[in-house]
């Protein structure tokens, strides 16, 4: 990275440095001081490299580029004394590959941070003692303590104790995961608390996560940057221009003619062409907080039939809230009952606990007294308040407690279940007295923008770490048809190769790490910026620095809108250069006059391009339509 930036601020330098020359040496007395034209200096700086990388590649690869006939018109206006338009070439040539190479630099894979991820260290249990060793060091077999806050350093399965598992980095389920003897884990999932041993299926070096770094690793290999279409039509441009310029000679016997056609024919403008409109448009982009990190990002865009979604994060806030509670008990109105449930998740490390305190504190900060606060890992929550026990816990947890629970309350439950939510019920001193449910909340604008993605004849998709009761509640409420549920990151990443494979480009929106793998193998891959963690943006071809995925169908609009500049600035290059080349065979064009039309051509293609700074995001989409879930307090979006 430091050599590219180092080569581009030198090319920058050439240019400044080689464009005042080339003005001073239109100066008649500062040539006549220096008794030198001071245009050699442009040719020096910015001629010699393209006429070296032109000879490079046709001596190792006999690859034919945009640079071979540039270097046939710098030498040969050089040969017939044309010193400035030589010059000329060279400094717009020069501009528009800087350009090209500022639009397709790749952003960094993100690897060094999944590394950071890894655990270094393990507690290994040998011979009855505790041990920490290096995380690469632990081998199957080997039996793991993994303690309150740590990072679970190998795949394994719990032989002893019980946690609650936050499995987001591979499945992006915001919810913690519960997990018991017999159950599995994976490497790089946090245990959130309590303590528990597992007994390692898999060595470090064969975990799931060092297994998606791998995988991540191999991605940029398999997304090669579009070659510039400039170099894709190189080789017809070359055979012609030399068939044209041989010709006339031949024809005319005049050499200044023959020589004039390869400097009109010298494809300045259409150089131009491609980089001023992709940099044009992602300036624009950038006005509107997204962050496109290379132009053929843009042509990849505007090719799109699918767009894959994640869930949580993406379609979804990301964060856990209320959505509902309610007393069964006349001891205990609502506000009472959610005022002690409240003040008993006060004392929680859990995130639903969390969830249910700051849904509390946002009207309220009065909470109770609450005394021998004690967390059973699969048996709930116990406290007593008022010198009466409480327990809080899921529906399982209250049955296995011998709590009286009406047919009615167990069908309360399953229906927020199939809404993708989780409740918590309190009871107090053995008499079940109410329930909070809580969810992710749907981003409000998410429905509209699936509407539009369909109107564009594009296909939307949802790959989700979720469960499927979770996955097909949002996608009945955004519009989706087609969902893949309970995914890790590995499988989002086939289900993209798959449609790739099927010449089925498709673009990928997510936020979180178990996201990365399929952010980098779609065509196109959009991270949230203000949620999503930095490995996402970093494995994202495009960024949503505000968080705002209204701006999607913005985004579609003005890759679709890039495009249409870029072949409007193509044809008119191709146009005038074929129009320059009959006045040149006719004796009119002289070289300087020539190169004088090529300034012309790029002056058209950069204003065309520079348009697209000034386009407005008034793409029409409705987001008003809202659907709501009624609780008895206030309208919410639930997820």
């Amino acid at each position: 990275m430091k050599l590219l930036k180092f080569e581009t601020n030198r090319t920058i330098t050439f240019i400044i440095i080689s464009s005042i020359c080339l003005f001073l040496s239109l100066v008649d007395s500062v040539d006549q001081f220096l008794h030198f034209n001071l245009a050699w200096i442009a040719i020096l700086l910015c001629g010699l490299p393209i006429i070296k990388e032109a000879c490079i590649g046709l001596y190792k690869e006999f690859d034919i580029k945009a640079d071979v006939l540039v270097s046939l018109a710098l030498v040969a206006s050089v040969i017939i004394g044309e010193i400035f338009a030589a010059g000329e070439i060279a400094v717009i040539m020069t501009i528009g590959s800087l350009l090209e190479d500022l639009t397709v630099q790749k952003a960094q894979s993100g690897i060094e941070s999944l590394i950071k991820l890894t655990p270094q260290k393990a507690r290994v249990i040998r011979d009855n003692k505790e041990l920490m060793i290096d995380a690469d060091d632990v081998q199957i077999g080997d039996i793991v303590r993994v303690i309150a806050g740590e990072t679970i350093p190998v795949d394994g399965i719990i032989i002893k104790g019980e946690g609650s598992i936050d499995e987001s980095i591979m499945n992006g389920e915001s919810l913690p995961v519960d997990k018991i003897v017999g159950d599995d884990v994976l490497s790089g999932t946090i245990n959130q608390y309590s303590t528990f041993d597992i007994k390692a299926t898999k060595t470090s070096s064969n975990s799931s996560l060092k297994r998606m770094i791998r995988l991540v690793k191999e991605a940029d290999a398999d997304k090669a940057p579009i070659v510039s279409l400039t170099d894709r039509w190189a080789t017809w441009i070359v055979i012609i221009a030399l068939i044209s310029s041989i010709g006339t000679y031949l024809f005319t016997h005049e050499i200044l003619r023959s020589v004039t056609i390869l400097v009109v024919f010298c494809p300045c403008a259409l150089v131009l062409a491609t980089p001023t409109a992709i940099m044009a448009g992602i300036g624009n982009a950038t006005k509107y907080g997204m962050l496109i990190k290379g132009g053929d990002v843009v042509e990849r865009l505007s090719k799109i039939k699918n767009i894959a979604f994640d869930k949580t994060g993406t379609l979804t806030h990301g964060q856990l809230s209320v959505v509902d509670y309610k007393s069964f008990s006349k001891d205990y109105d609502d506000e009472t009952f959610i005022k002690i449930l409240a003040s008993v998740e006060a004392y929680s490390e859990h995130p639903l606990g969390r969830a249910i305190v700051s849904y509390y504190k946002q009207d309220k900060n009065e909470l109770l007294e609450v005394e021998n606060f004690t967390v059973n890992p699969g048996k709930g929550i116990t406290a007593v308040l008022d010198k009466k026990n409480i327990l809080v816990g899921n529906l399982k947890i209250m049955q296995d407690m011998n709590i009286d629970i009406n047919k009615s309350i167990i069908k309360t439950s399953e229906d927020f279940s199939t809404k993708g939510c989780t409740v918590i019920y309190l009871a107090i001193q053995d008499k079940l007295i109410g329930y909070v449910a809580l969810s992710d909340i749907l981003r409000q604008e998410s429905r509209e923008i699936i509407n539009y993605i369909k109107s564009q004849k594009i296909n939307p998709i949802m790959l989700t770490g979720d469960n499927q009761n979770s996955a097909q509640n949002i996608a009945n409420q955004v519009g989706i048809d087609n969902i893949y549920p309970s995914l890790l990151p590995e499988d989002k990443m086939n289900i993209i190769k798959n449609l790739e494979a099927k010449q089925s480009p498709t673009c990928m929106i997510g936020d979180g790490v178990n996201d990365a793998l399929a952010l980098k193998y779609a065509s196109v891959g959009i991270s949230m910026g203000a949620v999503g963690s930095d490995i996402a943006i970093e494995a994202s071809d495009i960024a949503l620095v505000s968080d705002d995925v209204k701006n999607i169908p913005y985004l579609l609009y003005l890759s679709k809108k890039t495009m249409k500049t870029i072949k409007l600035n193509v044809t008119f290059s191709i146009v005038l250069n074929f129009i320059a080349i009959i006045l040149a065979m006719t004796g009119i064009l002289n070289p300087v006059v020539g190169a004088l039309v090529h300034n012309l051509g790029s002056v058209f293609v950069i204003i065309n391009s520079v348009k697209l700074l000034r386009a407005k995001n008034n793409i029409n989409v409705n987001y008003n339509n809202i659907y709501s879930f009624t609780n008895n307090n206030e309208n919410t979006v639930i997820a």
